[in-house]
């Protein structure tokens, strides 16, 4: 992956879609299946060309977290937009414990593997594929010391397809924070050159 600040505002707006959608489902039960799919999606593209690549090939797919990353990490201010960005830290603190682990990144590596047979008969969507990913997540990453407290209504996080989507969206927010690493993204940037790429996102939402 080449190391631009195209390429990271592209990995950081799929960080943030996953995010994004996490807080949607918590709160409400449901997400927009596109950009569900699109972030579930990303933890198959192993190949990819590009970075857009990873996410479909398209920017509409991409929509979602480039929004978000163009007003909820600019503005700080409102609630749900500090649970949004709590999120993102998060993903990006487990993914640099992540990445001094390679035991684990084979296992998650591995699982992913074997679940490309479900993804590529019955979608990205599907019950089981989701049921998979997200018992991934919970024997992995999940055993970190930090662990992400999802907020929302219990009502809903105590059904079991709400909490499975939970978990793939997590574990697709750190396939999209490794891709960020990877191509050039650190946490100081997040302070210095926030305005960069926010005003990048801004560019490719016209």
């Amino acid at each position: 992956m080449s190391k631009t600040l195209h390429d990271r505002t592209l990995a950081l707006a799929g960080l943030c879609q996953a995010a994004s959608l996490v807080r949607q489902v918590a709160h409400q039960g449901s997400c927009n299946e596109a950009d569900f799919e699109t972030c579930i999606r990303s933890l198959f593209a192993t190949d990819a060309a590009t970075t857009l690549d990873v996410y479909g090939g398209e920017m509409t797919d991409l929509r979602e977290g480039l929004r978000v990353l163009s007003t909820v990490l600019a503005e700080r201010g409102r609630s749900q937009d500090m649970e949004i960005i709590r999120y993102v830290l998060n993903l990006i603190q487990l993914e640099s414990q992540l990445k001094r682990n390679p035991d684990m990144l084979d296992v998650i590596g591995s699982r992913i593997e074997q679940a490309r047979h479900t993804a590529s008969h019955f979608g990205y969507s599907h019950g089981n594929l989701i049921s998979n990913l997200a018992s991934i997540y919970a024997d992995t990453i999940s055993t970190f010391r930090l662990r992400i407290q999802v907020s929302g209504s219990p009502q809903i996080l105590q059904r079991t397809e709400n909490a499975d989507k939970v978990r793939a969206l997590l574990l697709a927010g750190i396939r999209s924070a490794v891709l960020w690493r990877q191509s050039g993204g650190n946490r100081l940037q997040l302070i210095f050159a926030r305005k960069k790429v926010i005003n990048h996102a801004r560019e490719l939402l016209r």
